[in-house]
């Protein structure tokens, strides 16, 4: 198990794709860690645009390689489609949940609680393309603390849970 990188990576992203939500790509507080590295070239709306996963540390959310409690903040957005082509857009920028998602997802809320430090945040992101938010909240086991729906056209959620002390052992 290792210490988060540098002392002041205080923010895990353990599924930060092509980090396309942040402000600063490289933020130095940030790690940012992913299943894949790689760079696509893929057609969206009939123009080729290029992808690129480039993480900080190549790593599996279900199996997270930090010590408990590593991290004040995590930033949780995984796959959340269960359709598309492998030559899809949404599907090389985004990834795609197997059929065991269930699985997936409970072991990867499981995980990001358990790296992050007493009183800390995990912040969620979900977009309901297949998928309704409130299966997912069910499949954490968790009580959210804030949970905004933005934009509502669009069906993404932004979540946030508190580790407290309901959520020592899960």
């Amino acid at each position: 198990m290792m210490q988060a990188a540098k002392e002041r990576q205080i923010i895990l992203d353990p599924a930060c794709g092509s980090r396309m939500f942040y402000h600063d790509k490289n933020n130095p507080h940030v790690l940012f860690g992913d299943v894949r590295k790689a760079e696509f070239v893929a057609m969206d709306r009939g123009r080729a645009r290029k992808i690129v996963i480039d993480p900080d540390v190549v790593l599996d959310f279900k199996n997270l390689p930090f010590v408990t409690g590593a991290f004040k903040i995590v930033t949780f957005d995984p796959p959340h489609l269960l359709r598309g082509g492998a030559s899809s857009w949404l599907v090389k920028k985004y990834g795609k949940l197997p059929t065991n998602w269930e699985d997936d997802l409970r072991q990867g809320f499981a995980e990001c609680m358990r790296v992050l430090d007493f009183g800390g945040i995990l912040n969620f992101k979900w977009s309901e393309v297949d998928i309704p938010a409130s299966k997912v909240i069910e499949i954490s086991g968790m009580k959210p603390v804030v949970w905004t729906k933005f934009p509502k056209a669009a069906g993404t959620h932004w979540i946030q849970f508190v580790k407290g002390a309901e959520h020592v052992e899960l």
